[in-house]
């Protein structure tokens, strides 16, 4: 009792005081971890949506030219690429010289026509519908241990006018055409 003569809640003895409302370690946690994946599957979602663009001939080349070139590397030995299209299967092979290899198939549905082309001045071409395809093809091209490749240039046509693509030796990459003088 207190000097009024009045008991106050809670006061007597063998009673415990309430405890307060709050939200445990592991609710937070859990809360924590459900907002942490689906924070996750909308950004894996949404990179899918913008990532959605047609994966082009030019990609799938470019792809099989960094693998090829990376293979060859680590393994301090030649890999031969060359263009297989058989029954629809349209796809650059990477051979190596213990016979295994490695596929980049083209998810292009239309007419596609690859060829690698000799670098040499003067090779065969001729003109067919006003467009100039060249004719002097080499079946494949060379990437080396030391990071180079045999020079060759790129022929794509893929449903429309062809492409060619000419390629650095020592770099294994596109060279870029010459500028234009301004005046």
């Amino acid at each position: 009792m207190s000097a009024l003569g009045r008991t106050f809640p809670g006061s007597g003895k063998g009673r415990r005081p309430q405890p307060a409302s709050a939200f445990t370690i592991l609710e937070v946690l859990v809360v924590i971890a459900i907002i942490a994946m689906l924070t996750g599957v909308l950004i894996t979602g949404s990179a899918r949506m913008a990532a959605g663009h047609v994966v082009t001939p030019e990609d799938t080349f470019w792809k099989s030219v960094v693998e090829t070139r990376k293979s060859a590397l680590l393994s301090g030995r030649e890999i031969h690429l060359s263009y297989v299209d058989k029954d629809k299967d349209r796809a650059l092979v990477a051979r190596a010289p213990d016979g295994s290899e490695q596929r980049f198939t083209f998810e292009w549905t239309g007419e596609l026509k690859i060829d690698f082309l000799s670098i040499q001045k003067g090779a065969s071409a001729y003109l067919l519908a006003g467009q100039l395809i060249e004719t002097q093809t080499i079946p494949f091209v060379t990437f080396y241990g030391d990071g180079t490749c045999s020079p060759f240039r790129l022929q794509i046509r893929a449903g429309g006018e062809p492409r060619i693509v000419v390629i650095d030796p020592w770099t294994c990459s596109l060279v870029l055409p010459a500028a234009t003088p301004q005046r």
